[in-house]
């Protein structure tokens, strides 16, 4: 995909800053589209489709994390990418913002060619993710696995993921039994461009045992995860 096909929605209530990240993303090439609070972000993103959302977090009438977790819940917007770029920069955000879904956090501030590099790093381990990771339905056990349409199927119910929840089980059901190492989960599902947190995994696997089963997931302590079914 060229850079003038890239659709990107910035969400943030201060003007000045989407007029500063809006204009350097577009000087490379990329769609800008605006919004300036959460509800807005949410309806932009279902009539403009975008690839990438930068996201704020405190914002009026509704945050980031909210409007996070109500894009996730959209199944046309389920291959879309989504980055905080926010001040707040406690330990604790960051994982709220994984938790509702985000797949990177940016504390702000950052210089503006900072920001396209890492913006470019997110486009080009998404497109990555796309090319290698086969399109074929996985099933395993009793739960079927479409990597090109980000659905799983278990027991008949259909269960919608986020991207980055939907890579992280992916890979390790393509395997079952055997132990992913940190090391190589950070490199697969984020890659080595994106700089994440220990704890982004810790966060993700969390919310499949919510969602799929806890019984599925088993933790090596000091090495990393495994599936079993």
């Amino acid at each position: 995909m060229k850079k003038k096909d890239i659709k990107i929605l910035l969400v943030d209530d201060e003007q000045d800053i989407l007029e500063i990240v809006g204009y350097n993303l577009s000087q490379e090439g990329y769609q800008i589209v605006t919004a300036t609070n959460g509800k807005e972000a949410i309806a932009k993103a279902k009539k403009e489709q975008p690839d990438l959302i930068i996201m704020d977090v405190m914002m009026p009438e509704m945050d980031g994390m909210e409007a996070c977790e109500n894009i996730r819940k959209i199944p046309e917007l389920q291959n879309t990418i989504i980055t905080f770029l926010t001040a707040r920069s406690e330990d604790y955000s960051q994982v709220a913002g994984f938790d509702a879904g985000a797949d990177d956090y940016i504390a702000k501030p950052i210089k503006p060619k900072v920001l396209v590099s890492k913006v470019k790093a997110l486009l080009r381990r998404a497109k990555t993710n796309d090319d290698t990771i086969s399109t074929t339905t996985l099933v395993v056990g009793n739960i079927e696995i479409n990597r090109e349409e980000y659905k799983i199927i278990s027991s008949g119910k259909e269960i919608i993921l986020p991207r980055k929840e939907f890579e992280l089980f992916y890979l390790l059901a393509t395997k079952p039994g055997k132990v992913f190492t940190r090391e190589e989960i950070l490199d697969k599902v984020w890659g080595n461009e994106v700089v994440v947190g220990g704890r982004t995994i810790d966060v993700h696997i969390r919310k499949l045992r919510e969602k799929i089963g806890d019984d599925f997931f088993k933790t090596i302590k000091g090495v990393g995860y495994k599936i079993e079914f």
